[in-house]
């Protein structure tokens, strides 16, 4: 699978974020998510691995409790499970990578 990006449509999940859905299959897929200053990625659970890449800004980044700060260039990965939560705190992006694929994203 090749995806061209400016093929691909960001789809806005509100709250001021929006993803792009990139190259994927049934065992891996990678995701781009913008968020707007102050937007908040609310904390949640799934049942996918998940490694995340901080492309551009900063996030006030929470898992199972402790809180970090990331910024550019930072990584970072979650079990399965693991609750976790990040806020914007300026226009940030963030890759992030699961497997297997994220079915909830596609539908």
């Amino acid at each position: 699978m090749v995806v061209k990006y400016e093929d691909v449509k960001d789809q806005d999940i509100g709250g001021g974020i929006t993803r792009r859905i990139l190259a994927h299959n049934g065992n891996m897929m990678i995701v781009e998510a913008a968020f707007r200053k102050g937007a908040v990625g609310t904390a949640h659970r799934h049942p996918h691995e998940q490694v995340s890449y901080v492309l551009s800004g900063t996030f006030r980044y929470t898992m199972e409790g402790e809180t970090y700060e990331l910024k550019k260039g930072d990584t970072y990965y979650v079990p399965p499970e693991a609750l976790h939560g990040a806020e914007a705190l300026e226009d940030s992006v963030i890759l992030d990578v699961f497997t297997p694929q994220r079915e909830d994203f596609l539908g």
